[in-house]
């Protein structure tokens, strides 16, 4: 069994997760990263995406929006914007979201680009996290 660290994700509105890993995976503004126990101390930038959370045979998913990660050797702090249980996602709503971008990606006129673009990605998070349900 791999040594496990403790994982603590936290949002403004409550403590989302607060228990000891083995692995956790997500995405970053450089890539995606894989972090075990004993990494090197880093501190990055969430880019919306799935995370996962492995514990022994327990593998658990949500959606991941936005956020800082604090990673230590043994312990990793993720301060999320948002991040959501695949349960606690509307599917319906996660696909008129994703609509709605995609539209005014379209017509990038009068838009902000950038901030479609970030609403694309989370809408594709929510739906691909719902989808591990």
């Amino acid at each position: 069994m791999a040594e496990r660290f403790k994982l603590t994700i936290v949002t403004p509105d409550r403590e989302f997760y607060s228990d000891d890993a083995d692995m956790v995976e997500f995405n970053t503004t450089e890539g995606e990263i894989g972090i075990y126990q004993g990494h090197a101390p880093l501190t990055v930038i969430v880019k919306p995406g799935i995370l996962t959370i492995t514990q022994g045979e327990t593998v658990k998913n949500a959606a991941l929006h936005a956020g800082f990660v604090q990673i230590l050797p043994e312990e990793v702090t993720i301060l999320a914007e948002i991040i959501e249980w695949p349960s606690e996602i509307d599917t319906q709503r996660a696909e008129a979201a994703r609509e709605r971008a995609e539209n005014r990606l379209k017509d990038r006129s009068h838009i902000d680009v950038a901030r479609a673009e970030a609403a694309l990605m989370r809408s594709i998070a929510r739906i691909n996290a719902a989808k591990l349900q």
